[in-house]
C-alpha cells in the first residue's frame, strides 16, 4: 500500500501563491506518474495537472496553465504543485494522485491513478 499526505492548503487571497505537496511513503514503486486534482463543492472532482513516469512531459488543466507548475523529488518521493495568481475559482479541495501503470504519458482521468490523497483545501478570496 501506498500512502499520500497532502500539505500547503490554506486561505488566501486573490493573486497570492500556494506551494501543495504531496508525500508518499509505504510501498512506493521507483516509476511512476503523478497528478493533483480539484474538487469544488457540488462539482465533480477534475483533473489539474499531471507529470508522466519519466517527469519528461506535464500536462495542465487549461484553467491553470500559465500559473502553474507541477514538479517533483523522486528521490524523496514527494510531489508538488505550485499554484500563482490564484483565482476565487480555484477553491476546491486539492487532491494528489499517484499511478504505476505501463502508460508512458501523462494521464488526465481519475480512472488512471491507484492512490489518492485526502486532499487539502486550497480556498481563494477576493
Amino acid at each position: 500500500q501506498v500512502q499520500l499526505v497532502e500539505s500547503g492548503g490554506g486561505l488566501v487571497q486573490a493573486g497570492d501563491s500556494l506551494r501543495l505537496s504531496c508525500a508518499a511513503s509505504g510501498d512506493t514503486f521507483s516509476t511512476y506518474y503523478m497528478g493533483w486534482f480539484r474538487q469544488a463543492p457540488g462539482k465533480e472532482r477534475e483533473f489539474v495537472a499531471g507529470i508522466n513516469k519519466n517527469g519528461e512531459s506535464t500536462v495542465y488543466a487549461d484553467s491553470v496553465k500559465g500559473r502553474s507548475t507541477i514538479s517533483r523529488e523522486k528521490a524523496k518521493n514527494t510531489g508538488f504543485l505550485q499554484m500563482n495568481s490564484l483565482k476565487v475559482e480555484d477553491t476546491a479541495v486539492y487532491y494528489c494522485a499517484y499511478g504505476t501503470r505501463d502508460f508512458l504519458g501523462v494521464r488526465l482521468t481519475t480512472y488512471d491513478y491507484d492512490y489518492w490523497g485526502q486532499g487539502t483545501q486550497v480556498t481563494v478570496s477576493s
